[in-house]
C-alpha cells in the first residue's frame, strides 16, 4: 500500500483482540521509531514495553483507567529525554516533545503496515507511570501507546472526518 492510504488506514483503536504481539513484530515498530528524525539527530527518548511482566501491566493499565485500554496485550511507556534534548537557544524551546511525537508517530505507522493498532494516550497519571517504572527525573513520559491485534472494523475507521486542504492551508 502507497503511504497516504496507510496513513489513512491508521486509528485510534479502543478494542483489542486477546492475542499476543509476536516480538518480531514489537521489535519492528521500536526500529522505526529508532530511525526516527530528530532534532540535530540527538534522539532523545527512551521506550518501555510493557507486555510480559503482567503486574507491571495491570499497574500502567491504572495509570489510565479505561475499560478498553485494559484489553492491550502491548503498552509502549514513550518518555522525552529532556537532558538530551536539542534546545533552541531564541527562545529556550526544548524540543524533546516533538522528537518523541515523530518517533511515537513512526511507531503507530509501523503497526498499522504490520496489522497491529494503536491509541496514542496522553490524559494517564504520569505521576504514577514514573513511580511504576521508577524514571529518572530527566525522562519524562509524554505518552502510552496501546498496542494490539484490533477487534474493530478498520474498514470503518478509515472514513474519518479530516478538514479541506484549504482549511488548514495558504499557499503565497
Amino acid at each position: 500500500m502507497n503511504f497516504i492510504e496507510l496513513a489513512k488506514s491508521r486509528f485510534s483503536c479502543r478494542s483489542y483482540l486477546d492475542k499476543p504481539v509476536e516480538n518480531e513484530k514489537i521489535m519492528q515498530v521500536i526500529e522505526a521509531a529508532r530511525i526516527a528524525p530528530s532534532a540535530c539527530n540527538i534522539q532523545p527518548w527512551y521506550f518501555y514495553v510493557i507486555k510480559d511482566d503482567k503486574d507491571l501491566l495491570n499497574k500502567i493499565h491504572e495509570s489510565y483507567y479505561r475499560d478498553w485500554f485494559n484489553e492491550a496485550p502491548v503498552v509502549i511507556v514513550c518518555c522525552a529525554d529532556v537532558n538530551q534534548a536539542w534546545v533552541r537557544k531564541e527562545d529556550g524551546k526544548n524540543h524533546s516533545d516533538i522528537d518523541i511525537s515523530i518517533a511515537i508517530d513512526h511507531i503507530t505507522l509501523a503497526a498499522t503496515d504490520l496489522d497491529l493498532a494503536t491509541c496514542w494516550v496522553c490524559n494517564f497519571y504520569v505521576d504514577k507511570v514514573k513511580e511504576y517504572l521508577n524514571l529518572p527525573e530527566h525522562l519524562e513520559p509524554v505518552a502510552l501507546l496501546s498496542l494490539g491485534y484490533p477487534k474493530e472494523d478498520k474498514i470503518k475507521k478509515m472514513e474519518k472526518g479530516r478538514k479541506s486542504i484549504d482549511d488548514i492551508v495558504e499557499f503565497w
